[in-house]
């Protein structure tokens, strides 16, 4: 024990250790006497600490070092003295970063900056520069770079789920103040936050309020996927589609928005296994309707790079593939279609495709209904030798 901290029951651990519990493995009770802790606030116990101290002194012959006095972790009240002052214009800045330093500092911290509801100050910013931004009238009272600030500190607080829900707001005005960020910031680190925030508020909100999201936030998404900011911002815009797709007119929305063409060349131009496992199921996810099937379609190189993905990237590509091509084939399949997937080799691949166990019974059932579906021209067309036999009867 080094620095020794005593809760609000009254016991003392060493504050490395008692912060990992509390933080790491997200625990709200007292280790020793399970007691549901309603305050997390850590109390040096500097009598013995000072304990501690001296008796490393006295043992300095056997080689054991006094370590040095631990410094005091900001408190909450320190906290709320910060954000007092982030309301005089010529300190904002200044405070804003110190509060982003005393989030990275440790778990703990963002539990006590959450807890005094630095939060909804953060995003007051946002949606006070996108309120103002959006009616025409001067910036407003906040900064372009506070706003960037804000929203840094936000991603990086790791909110709690409670807190998640309650900056989304209750019709998502937060949304809207991040989407406007998206469209004006040159920021493209504020941008990727931004994607990453709204994400983890899509994970924990209610289906009914991802019905109504408006077509802007769709193409700055769409923007993300283009731009290409970082990897971790391309695979957090791709989730978060994947996410919202199911609920209301949102298929339709990201479509409208062009992500079909654009998921399409990502996958001409990606190789990386994940990105491209994903981009295939958000892929099948917009051929579930129409729109989405047209716009593959519509695309030269729509059916070919789906199809050149089976056996080319990994089981999970290959049945996201095999999805499409069947959604494809049973609802868009007319003739030019059908001619355009045997020119293809589609037919070959996904004969093959029975022969062997690449992809689970599922994926083997859905290739075998496609080859059903137009027997009577794949069967009697041009199909090598060695596949005919695996043509499902």
């Amino acid at each position: 024990m080094k620095d020794p901290v005593t809760l609000s029951t009254g016991i003392t651990y060493d504050r490395e250790s008692i912060e990992k519990w509390l933080c790491n493995k997200k625990n709200d009770t007292c280790p020793v006497t399970k007691q549901t802790l309603t305050d997390i606030e850590l109390t040096p116990n500097h009598t013995l600490r000072r304990l501690i101290q001296s008796w490393c002194t006295i043992n300095a012959s056997s080689g054991i070092e006094r370590f040095p006095t631990p410094r005091l972790p900001v408190s909450k009240s320190q906290i709320l003295n910060l954000l007092q002052d982030t309301k005089s214009p010529h300190l904002r800045v200044k405070c804003l970063k110190r509060l982003k330093t005393i989030v990275f500092e440790s778990d703990l911290n963002k539990r006590s900056v959450e807890a005094v509801g630095a939060a909804d100050y953060l995003a007051y910013i946002v949606n006070n520069h996108a309120s103002n931004v959006t009616s025409s009238s001067p910036a407003g009272e906040y900064s372009g770079s506070e706003v960037d600030e804000a929203i840094s500190i936000l991603y990086h607080l790791r909110l709690s789920q409670t807190g998640l829900k309650a900056l989304f707001g209750k019709n998502g005005e937060f949304v809207e103040a991040l989407t406007h960020v998206m469209q004006r910031t040159a920021n493209d680190e504020s941008r990727a936050y931004s994607v990453l925030l709204l994400k983890s508020m899509m994970e924990v909100v209610e289906p009914v309020q991802v019905m109504y999201l408006k077509p802007d936030f769709f193409i700055e998404l769409t923007r993300i996927l283009v731009k290409q900011i970082s990897q971790k911002a391309t695979k957090a815009a791709l989730k978060l589609l994947i996410g919202v797709c199911p609920w209301g007119r949102n298929r339709i929305k990201i479509v409208e928005a062009g992500a079909v063409p654009v998921l399409v060349n990502a996958l001409l131009d990606c190789n990386q296994k994940r990105i491209i496992e994903t981009v295939l199921m958000l892929l099948h996810q917009l051929c579930l309707c129409a729109d989405g099937r047209a716009e593959l379609l519509k695309h030269g190189a729509g059916l070919a790079v789906v199809s050149k993905k089976i056996f080319r990237v990994s089981p999970a590509a290959s049945e996201w593939a095999v999805r499409i091509l069947y959604s494809v084939a049973k609802f868009s399949g007319n003739t030019s279609v059908i001619q355009e997937m045997l020119q293809l080799g589609v037919v070959g691949k996904l004969c093959f495709l029975l022969q062997v166990d690449y992809c689970g019974s599922k994926t083997s059932e859905k290739a075998r209904e496609i080859l059903k579906m137009h027997a009577g021209v794949w069967k009697s067309s041009c199909i090598p030798d060695n596949l005919v036999s695996s043509y499902p009867s």
